[in-house]
């Protein structure tokens, strides 16, 4: 029964590590009663096959190819708030026309300017923060001053509230080499500068995970923690039918997967996925490969374009021990009992997703926040091994055979899989009933209702 009270836009920015959790959240709303819509462009709006919210396209300005059409990061991104925020006041406009007026825009917080676009219409407005709460603090303490920026190195190791010291290559790369990504950074900052202006600010995460900065951070920031944002089947079955996320820019190859998994003994595979976003080097693509060959164990491997990255006498000599696709569904894969290792970017979304599932890692970050999440995993959580890069900030074949050893039959494996369960069970209570999740939502949703 739909509560006619309560309608939510969630706005998402078009990659998709940003459209499932926000996907997902939505769906989460749609479950408790209220109205959910999803708002994306125009280009990936024909990507989401999810029934249970309605789904709307706004336009960034480049209507035909997206991000690809436009020819710079900041000619992308000032499109996207100009034409984004007209063309999003209209859907509100079409909204209230049509008796479903919107009285909330739930936006991911690459899109800063929805803020304005909910005053104007005197709505709420909530931030969704897709990266970790232990990252988003780091923002906050260089708005505040706590934080010098640029950030030095003579200024190791970084001591701040609630996090472990960390050394300047364990900070996200927006931080420790800022001029690459100076559009995005500009935006994050211009985010954190604003957080009091939103009625919620919400984070993909869940208290236990971070209970340390949880606790340091009271009344530093609104933070409500609604996390992690998984498909309800895989956590707490609350919601049916809620299979995957509901949303593929690329066509996955699961049968294909599926099948081989099958014939493979429990916990002897090792997927290998570096997330959507990646773009990893063809001497480092080549030293994986080497170093999974070696391992000698099971292997299934995402790579975009294999016949173009990888050595042909790699492929021939795999038979049945490995099987490499362009992509899968990430999350029936890590779920399969024959997978007992992940060997990971470290994006949020994929280390919430190994997390959640109670699967091994090992971590090979490459870039924004994943060299934090990666430390964490290691060090914080317990949960897998960090590779190591030579000189030439490769990881060699050596190095990630030791490791990928070290998490299946090492000597720490036993504690690591005891940790992985651990997290797993927590995850799962976080977001079923009577858990910290699942109350702030309740929460969200009788404030929205109260009016």
């Amino acid at each position: 029964m739909e509560n006619q009270k309560g309608h939510v836009i969630v706005l998402t920015y078009p990659a998709q590590g940003h459209i499932n959790p926000l996907l997902q959240f939505a769906k989460r709303l749609a479950s408790k009663g209220l109205k959910a819509t999803l708002a994306t462009t125009h280009y990936t709006v024909k990507s989401i096959h999810e029934t249970s919210v309605g789904v709307e396209p706004i336009s960034d300005g480049y209507d035909e190819s997206g991000f690809k059409q436009a020819p710079s990061v900041q000619a992308y991104l000032d499109s996207f708030k100009t034409v984004g925020s007209r063309t999003l006041s209209e859907l509100i406009l079409k909204f209230s026309a049509s008796g479903s007026p919107v009285n909330c825009i739930v936006y991911d917080s690459l899109l800063p300017w929805a803020i304005d676009v909910a005053k104007k219409f005197n709505i709420y407005g909530a931030v969704f923060l897709t990266n970790s709460a232990s990252v988003c603090s780091m923002y906050l303490h260089i708005i505040h001053g706590h934080l010098a920026f640029p950030v030095k190195q003579e200024t190791e190791p970084l001591l701040m509230p609630g996090l472990p010291p960390l050394a300047l290559s364990e900070l996200p790369s927006f931080l420790s080499q800022p001029a690459p990504h100076s559009p995005y950074l500009a935006l994050i900052l211009e985010k954190f500068s604003s957080l009091e202006e939103n009625d919620w600010v919400f984070c993909n995460s869940f208290e236990e995970l971070e209970s340390e900065l949880v606790k340091e951070m009271l009344g530093l920031w609104p933070l409500v923690m609604i996390g992690p944002m998984l498909p309800s089947s895989y956590l707490d079955q609350e919601i049916e039918g809620d299979t995957d996320y509901g949303a593929n820019l690329w066509k996955p190859t699961t049968d294909q997967c599926m099948k081989w998994l099958e014939k493979k003994p429990p916990e002897s595979v090792i997927y290998i996925s570096f997330g959507s976003m990646s773009d990893i080097a063809a001497k480092q693509v080549e030293e994986i490969a080497w170093g999974l060959k070696a391992s000698n164990q099971n292997f299934l491997w995402v790579v975009k374009e294999p016949k173009t990255k990888l050595p042909d006498e790699f492929l021939s000599s795999i038979g049945e021990t490995g099987l490499v696709v362009t992509w899968c569904n990430q999350l029936e894969v890590l779920a399969h009992q024959a997978v007992g290792c992940f060997i990971t970017h470290c994006g949020w979304n994929s280390t919430l997703e190994g997390l959640s599932l109670g699967v091994p890692m090992v971590a090979m970050p490459q870039w924004s926040d994943q060299p934090t999440n990666a430390k964490f995993v290691e060090e914080l959580w317990g949960i897998g091994v960090k590779v190591k890069k030579n000189e030439e900030g490769i990881v060699s074949r050596e190095e990630l055979e030791m490791c990928i050893r070290e998490v299946m039959v090492g000597e720490i494996s036993g504690q690591i899989k005891k940790n992985s369960l651990k997290w797993r069970e927590a995850a799962k209570k976080a977001v079923s009933i009577g858990g910290t999740s699942d109350d702030n939502i309740n929460e969200f949703i009788l404030k929205l209702l109260s009016g």
